[in-house]
C-alpha cells in the first residue's frame, strides 16, 4: 500500500534528524544523499516531518506514526493518506477551523493538553494571547516581502499573473503563500527584500533623519540595515556582527540594493571593543539581540520540538551583557532599539527593565508585535532614549 511507503520515508527522515542543523538545511542535504526519491516523495516526506514537530511536546507517549496522524490532521485542510489510515475518525474534521481541530483531537485522546505543544514554565511577554499564540503554532506563516511603494503594483500584477495569491498587507508589503519561488517570478531581485511582515513593523520605532550615524550592532545579513536605509536613504551605517560570513551576505545585498554609504566590522560585543570603536558616536543603535527565537517557531518547528527551557535564562544573560557593551557609544538624547523575535517576558521586559535600572535611559515605547493574526512572527521591540548628560 502507498501509505506504507509514506510512513518508512517519514520514519527515515525523523530517524535522520537530530536538531543540529536547521530542518530545512538538513532536508536539502539528506535529499541530496536520497536522490531515489521522486519530487512527490520529497514534498510528503517535508510535509510530514514538518507537521510532527509542530506538535511540540503534546501527546509523545503516542507511537510515533499515531502521533504524526494526529498532528498532520491539526496542520492541514487536505487529506494525507497518514491520517486517512491511521486516524479515520479525522477525516470528516479535515477542513474544520484549527479551534474546532483541537477540541475534536482532545475528545479523542484526552491526554492531549495545548500547553503541552509549547511546554515551557516561562511568562511571556505583555499583549501576548497565549491560546491564539498556540493555535498559530499549527500553521506555516506567510511569505513577505517589502517593496518601494512605486513598484508594488507591478510586483502584485506579476506574482498575480503567476496565479499566486497576494494579500497587499500595507504600501510596501504583500503576503505570499509560504514557499513561493519569488526568483522564477520577478526576474530583478532589486525589486523586493524578504522580510517578515512583524520585523517590518519594529521599523516604526527607528526615526532616523538624514545623515543621522546608525550603528546595527547585531547586523547578521542586514534586514534590519535594509529597513532603515528604506525608511532614510541618506542614513551614514555601521554593520557589525561576529559573524564574518553574515557580513559577507550582508554586502551582498546591500550591492544588490545599490546602497554604498555604510561601514561594516566583524565585532564581538561580548568584548572590550573600545580601540575599534573609541571615537565613535551614534546617533541611533538597532539592537536585533541574539535569543531564543521563540517567536518565530511557526517557521522553526524544529526549534520547538528541540529546544531546552534552561536556554533562555542564558540568552537574557548574553542580552544584557552586550546591550551593556553598546549603550555607551550611544550619544545623549538618542535612540537605542532593542529587539528580539521572542515571546518570553525574561528576553523582552526583563532585560529592558535591566537596562532602565542600570544605565541612564529612559523608556520611550515598547511593543509585542504580535504576528499570528497576520500569519506572521511574533517580535519585541523597544526604544530607549539615553539621557542628556
Amino acid at each position: 500500500m502507498k501509505v506504507h511507503h509514506h510512513i518508512r520515508a517519514f520514519e527515515q527522515v525523523l530517524a535522520s534528524y537530530d536538531g543540529k542543523l536547521p530542518l530545512h538545511r538538513h532536508l536539502i542535504v539528506y535529499f541530496k544523499q536520497n536522490k531515489q526519491m521522486g519530487s512527490s516523495d520529497r514534498r510528503w516526506a517535508s510535509r510530514y516531518i514538518y507537521s510532527y514537530f509542530r506538535l511540540g511536546k503534546a501527546l509523545l507517549d503516542l507511537p510515533v506514526v499515531e502521533r504524526l496522524a494526529v498532528a498532520d490532521f491539526l496542520c492541514n485542510n487536505d487529506l494525507s493518506l497518514i491520517t486517512e489510515h491511521t486516524f479515520p475518525t479525522a477525516v470528516e474534521h479535515i477542513t474544520a477551523p484549527i479551534a474546532d481541530k483541537v477540541t475534536f483531537v482532545k475528545a479523542q485522546y484526552p491526554a492531549f493538553q495545548l500547553k503541552d505543544v509549547f511546554p515551557f514554565n516561562k511568562e511571556l511577554s505583555e499583549g501576548i494571547d497565549q491560546e491564539e499564540f498556540l493555535l498559530s503554532l499549527f500553521t506555516q506563516p506567510d511569505l513577505f516581502i517589502r517593496v518601494k511603494e512605486t513598484h508594488l503594483p507591478i510586483i502584485k500584477a506579476k506574482l498575480e499573473d503567476a496565479g499566486i495569491f497576494v494579500k497587499e498587507l500595507s504600501d510596501t508589503t504583500l503576503a505570499l503563500p509560504n514557499g513561493t519561488k519569488l526568483e522564477q517570478i520577478i526576474d530583478d531581485a532589486r525589486l523586493y527584500q524578504v522580510q517578515d511582515f512583524s520585523s517590518q513593523k519594529t521599523g516604526n520605532y527607528f526615526e532616523p533623519k538624514p545623515y543621522d550615524y546608525w550603528w546595527d550592532c547585531c547586523a547578521a545579513s542586514g534586514g534590519k540595515s535594509l529597513l532603515i536605509h528604506s525608511l532614510q536613504p541618506k542614513v551614514k551605517l555601521l554593520a557589525s556582527d561576529v559573524r564574518e560570513t553574515s557580513l559577507g551576505n550582508l554586502q551582498e545585498r546591500f550591492q544588490l540594493a545599490g546602497i554604498k554609504d555604510y561601514q561594516k566590522k566583524a565585532i564581538d560585543l561580548l568584548q572590550n571593543n573600545d580601540q575599534i570603536l573609541h571615537h565613535y558616536e551614534f546617533d541611533g543603535i538597532l539592537l536585533d539581540a541574539p535569543c531564543s527565537g521563540a517567536g518565530t517557531w511557526g517557521r522553526t518547528p524544529e526549534m520547538l520540538y528541540f529546544f531546552e527551557e534552561y536556554k533562555v535564562a542564558n540568552y537574557a544573560k548574553l542580552q544584557k551583557a552586550i546591550a551593556e557593551n553598546v549603550v555607551k557609544y550611544l550619544k545623549p538624547g538618542k535612540p537605542l532599539i532593542y529587539m528580539t523575535c521572542s515571546v518570553f517576558k525574561e528576553e523582552n521586559e526583563e532585560v529592558v527593565d535591566h537596562l532602565l535600572k542600570s544605565f541612564s535611559l529612559k523608556l520611550e515605547s515598547k511593543e509585542l508585535i504580535t504576528g499570528y493574526g497576520d500569519k506572521a512572527d511574533s517580535m519585541f521591540v523597544a526604544r530607549l532614549i539615553k539621557n542628556q548628560e
